[in-house]
């Protein structure tokens, strides 16, 4: 019995999650998402005629669930705006640092670049949200770009604890410390 489109095309999807998420990047070729899920080598190309709009498919499942993770953290929203981002400041960073090949995979330029690939439309709401909560907070500054530097800060923390220079450099045991003092440069001391 032949498997729905939609059903097979889920299902590569859901081998690549699992194999970004086990194995990391470097495990994510056609072929090896194919072999997991059954099918012959070039089943894949009949539902992604690219490797990256694969690629793709499987990151906007890690935005998803980054998304639904920081959704659901903020809870009814009435934390003070500055409350809300150090907690999707904490999701992302526990995000980051137990979903690392995924994380690597959703923020590569090349997917994120791409129109046609279609990650945009999950990535640039959560940034979003980000950029509204930073005007709330400092109503004086260019949101977007406090917001992006805050999002780089935050990346290149995950990126350093992962490696552990950070923990090398700092002797810090946690991470908190670094994302209140990342918050604190980007939005100013709380008061």
């Amino acid at each position: 019995m032949n498997e729905p489109n939609t059903g097979l095309r889920s299902r590569l999807i859901d081998v690549g999650v699992e194999l970004v998420t086990t194995e990391g990047m470097q495990a994510l070729s056609l072929r090896e998402i194919a072999r997991r899920a059954g099918v012959s080598h070039g089943a894949p190309r009949r539902y992604f005629p690219t490797h990256l709009e694969l690629l793709s498919a499987i990151a906007r499942r890690g935005f998803e669930e980054l998304a639904g993770q920081g959704i659901a953290a903020l809870g009814d929203g009435t934390a003070s705006p500055r409350e809300q981002i150090a907690t999707l400041g904490r999701v992302y960073l526990d995000f980051a640092l137990t979903h690392r090949g995924m994380h690597e995979l959703m923020f590569r330029h090349d997917l994120l670049q791409s129109d046609e690939l279609g990650l945009r439309d999950v990535s640039l709401p959560i940034f979003s949200l980000l950029v509204d909560l930073v005007r709330r907070t400092r109503p004086d500054a260019d949101a977007p770009l406090v917001a992006g530097a805050l999002l780089a800060n935050l990346y290149g923390i995950a990126q350093l604890w992962t490696w552990g220079s950070l923990q090398l450099t700092t002797g810090a045991d946690d991470v908190v410390p670094l994302l209140d003092t990342a918050l604190e440069a980007h939005l100013g001391r709380e008061c």
